[in-house]
């Protein structure tokens, strides 16, 4: 239902020189006081075509008794037939479904999916964007810098909310309980709101460019709402964007290996290796032909009924020199690598440290 809009203006011209502008025709209790209103303005006005309400319709096998069906987030066109938006966005779809910011609706499948970022393509059919948008710079983001946000909030389509960069934080300091997000190096803390419904919404700057996307809030308990506005830097959500496109996968760093968290470990095993610390990342499986197995790691050996036999398999310690304490660490260190570029890793093997070179390979469509 599309009950709320924003109001369009008649026209707007922001002129320089004396900081002086004109506001086209409107009344006295629309009427635009300073020149930061008239940016926002016509930022919004100018984005909001682009900006789609998504519809998720959930497969029955996941929802439980007393669920609601449908799941709704944000979306925005980049291209004339593709949108943008989160990948918890559309997971589990039985149907997805887009509105137009004129109420317009249409159906959309998924092209491509990375939720390494919690990041997803879809593809509209039957309409053609009325305004794409493009991605600025993330990384020139100062503290303190304007950022709009436009989504769908709580249900309410064409919702706009203002307010600045703050600070990029640490994945680690961001936990998320849905498994998705893993090789996001940091996220952007904002002030503007972002509550339910604007995941996958642009974030704009004050030149209307895209420099991150919606994705969650931060809030101090389970019991409070979120504060804090989360958001992927549009920097990363832009390569992958062109990784999907191109090859179908997205070309982040991967050693390819499966990794367990030491601090899972019953401790006795762990004296056993000869470590003192519950920090780093146990290889666990090495593929065979995957970066790791190529570089010479060891996997970890288990009897039937897997569990872990001695010696342990190689314990990630450091990454470029970067201590570790999980396998998120691991991840997410190396996934700011691209094919070809090489991953120096510090592992504890059979009690001894051993510097392990790993050539990122390319990643292939499954």
């Amino acid at each position: 239902m599309n009950a709320w809009r924003a109001l369009g203006l008649t026209a707007l011209l922001a002129l320089t020189g004396a900081g002086l502008y004109a506001a086209g025709r409107v009344n006295a209790q629309q009427s635009l006081v300073t020149n930061d209103e008239v940016n926002t303005v016509q930022v919004s006005q100018g984005a909001l075509p682009a900006v789609v309400r998504i519809d998720n319709r959930l497969r029955q096998e996941v929802l439980q008794q007393g669920d609601d069906p449908l799941e709704v987030g944000t979306g925005f066109f980049i291209k004339k037939d593709l949108i943008v938006t989160n990948y918890h966005v559309i997971k589990d779809a039985a149907s997805l479904t887009v509105t137009l910011f004129n109420g317009r609706r249409a159906s959309v499948k998924v092209e491509g999916t990375d939720p390494g970022i919690d990041l997803a393509l879809l593809r509209v059919s039957g309409i053609t964007a009325p305004k794409t948008l493009s991605f600025g710079n993330s990384a020139r983001l100062i503290p303190g810098q304007k950022l709009i946000v436009i989504g769908t909030p709580l249900r309410f389509q064409n919702f706009i909310s203002t307010g600045v960069f703050s600070v990029a934080a640490s994945p680690r300091d961001v936990p998320r309980n849905d498994g998705l997000g893993q090789e996001i190096g940091q996220y952007f803390m904002t002030t503007a709101s972002i509550q339910m419904g604007n995941s996958g919404g642009p974030i704009l700057d004050s030149r209307g460019a895209v420099v991150a996307v919606a994705d969650a809030n931060a809030s101090p308990s389970m019991l409070a709402p979120g504060v804090i506005g989360v958001a992927i830097p549009g920097d990363i959500v832009k390569q992958s964007i062109d990784d999907l496109e191109k090859i179908g996968v997205p070309q982040r760093g991967s050693l390819g290996v499966t990794l367990h968290d030491l601090d899972n470990l019953d401790p006795a095993l762990r004296q056993l290796a000869g470590l003192s610390s519950s920090e780093g990342a146990l290889v666990w499986d090495v593929p065979a032909g995957s970066a790791g197995a190529r570089a010479g790691l060891r996997g970890s050996l288990r009897n039937s009924k897997d569990q872990l036999l001695s010696p342990l398999g190689d314990v990630i310690v450091a990454v470029d020199n970067q201590r570790v304490q999980n396998s998120f660490d691991v991840a997410r260190l190396v996934a700011t690598k691209r094919p070809g570029q090489v991953v120096n890793l510090k592992v504890w093997r059979n009690k001894k440290p051993v510097n392990v070179k790993v050539t990122i390979l390319k990643r292939t469509v499954k």
